[in-house]
């Protein structure tokens, strides 16, 4: 577990310029700064979700912050030398966690095509990324996150090609201002007999996360590693002890289609489960699976859209019920942008449509999903799953400030209602007016305030285009 007492300053040299230079392009200066510092701000007025089982929702309410603290939640609030925010007729939630999401092909969202599926776009272009367009395609990954209220990512790097791309996807992180998990990964399309190089992640380790997180305490240090889908059993079970000798946590591709390639029981008997590792997708999970997982604490990352345009093995709604039944603790995570939006309203969307009971198969007589449990699942749940349950996730003093404000009369939410429901139902990042991010305000007045947003869309823009040319006709879908 993370804890928010011990929140460190990253070492000078990861702050500075590194050894591998700086990435050209890079946006070291916020597009605001004054709007961008920590402060003492009173959030009025709302209606505000906290998440937070013993405050649950309260239908006008404060939120003091301070410093980047939640330091209060009522009425009445000592809220001397504070800036107000009007959060009349908006509502206050915690900041979303996306806990699944490869932010390196962030700027490739439009490679797919009919024809020419997500699987068949990374083969063509994963090996062309370098450092920059990593950079700018992480940088344009957290601008879209924040604008859609994402406080906190997981930002799962598997296609770590070099220490230098490690490098600048973490500059991106020291320029994008959200909380996250970075897990360095292995290289897209390595041999599958071939084990990961740890040699990039101590190297890493060492620059960034020699006090345990970096960049203000905002970013900590995680692996991914392919599992059995991507390599063989040696290379996989090389790359597990590699991880776990350096007390990290992991997070691993469970498996959408057959056939299974995770065993939750032998995983228990070596060690490997836990609340430090992370399992997405798991479709092919099986009942006994999930028992474990459950006994176990270990979490899931369920990516609704990804699990039913690539699942195939049997319906996703089936499986996330029964994953609910046996008390496994979901988070909920866009997987790729090609595959579907980093919108979190999107996702809780797509999962309270699709948790209903299916008659004839075991999800029949299952209670169905509510509005509720998805909300806990984008925001609180996400934070547990990244070790960070203490530090953010529900609107609770101690906390940090991860808060967002949704305008709840706005044309396509009105006239109000039920707060849980209107968010679920019908908000989208449009909505969005207000995000602190670590108490830092990154958007305001329905617009970023904290990125050069011309000059990131810019930037992915020149990297995409150099990438689809280089890639040539490999890209063109077939007839």
């Amino acid at each position: 577990m993370i804890n928010r007492r011990t929140l460190a300053k990253s070492v000078g040299a990861a702050l500075a310029v590194s050894a591998t230079g700086p990435i050209p392009g890079a946006v070291h200066a916020t597009a605001d700064a004054d709007a961008t510092r920590r402060g003492r701000y009173l959030i009025r007025g709302g209606a505000v979700v906290t998440v937070d089982e013993a405050l649950g929702v309260l239908p006008r309410a404060d939120v003091l912050v301070d410093d980047g603290e939640i330091v209060g939640v009522g009425t009445g609030l000592n809220a001397r030398g504070a800036k107000v925010v009007d959060a009349t007729d908006m509502i206050v939630m915690p900041g979303f966690v996306n806990t699944h999401f490869h932010m390196w092909s962030a700027l490739g969202r439009n490679f797919v095509a009919d024809g020419f599926p997500y699987f068949a776009a990374k083969r063509a272009t994963s090996t062309l990324y370098g450092p920059q367009d990593v950079y700018r395609s992480v940088l344009l990954g957290l601008a879209d996150l924040a604008n859609a209220g994402v406080t906190t990512v997981h930002n799962w790097s598997n296609n770590t090609r070099s220490p230098a791309h490690a490098d600048a996807e973490l500059r991106a992180h020291r320029d994008g201002l959200l909380r996250a998990r970075y897990s360095y990964g292995h290289v897209d399309q390595m041999p599958r007999e071939a084990p990961m190089d740890f040699t990039g992640v101590d190297q890493v380790r060492r620059q960034y996360f020699s006090h345990g997180s970096a960049f203000d305490g905002l970013v900590h240090l995680g692996v991914c590693v392919r599992g059995l889908s991507q390599s063989d059993e040696p290379a996989f079970f090389a790359d597990m002890d590699a991880a776990l000798r350096r007390d990290l946590p992991v997070a691993i591709h469970a498996g959408q289609s057959p056939p299974r390639i995770v065993d939750a029981a032998d995983y228990e008997r070596r060690g490997w489960l836990g609340p430090r590792t992370l399992l997405t997708h798991y479709v092919t999970a099986l009942d006994s699976d999930m028992e474990v997982m459950a006994r176990t604490r270990t979490p899931l990352s369920w990516s609704p859209h990804s699990e039913f345009r690539l699942g195939a093995a049997g319906d996703p709604r089936d499986t996330l019920l029964r994953f609910r039944r046996a008390g496994v603790p979901v988070s909920l995570s866009s997987d790729a942008t090609s595959i579907a939006p980093s919108d979190m309203f999107e996702a809780m969307r797509v999962a309270w449509t699709t948790g209903i009971p299916w008659q004839g198969t075991p999800s029949a007589g299952l209670p169905e999903i509510g509005f509720r449990d998805v909300l806990t699942m984008a925001t609180l749940n996400g934070a547990r799953a990244l070790g960070l349950g203490d530090v953010t996730g529900s609107i609770t003093v101690g906390k940090r400030a991860d808060i967002v404000l949704v305008r709840a009369n706005d044309v396509n939410l009105a006239p109000g209602g039920l707060v849980e429901t209107t968010l679920v139902q019908a908000a989208t990042p449009a909505n969005v007016d207000t995000v602190f991010s670590d108490g830092r305000i990154v958007k305001r007045g329905g617009r970023l305030v904290a990125y050069d947003v011309d000059r990131i869309v810019r930037d992915a823009l020149a990297s995409s285009l150099r990438i689809r040319t280089t890639a040539g006709g490999i890209l063109t879908p077939p007839d």
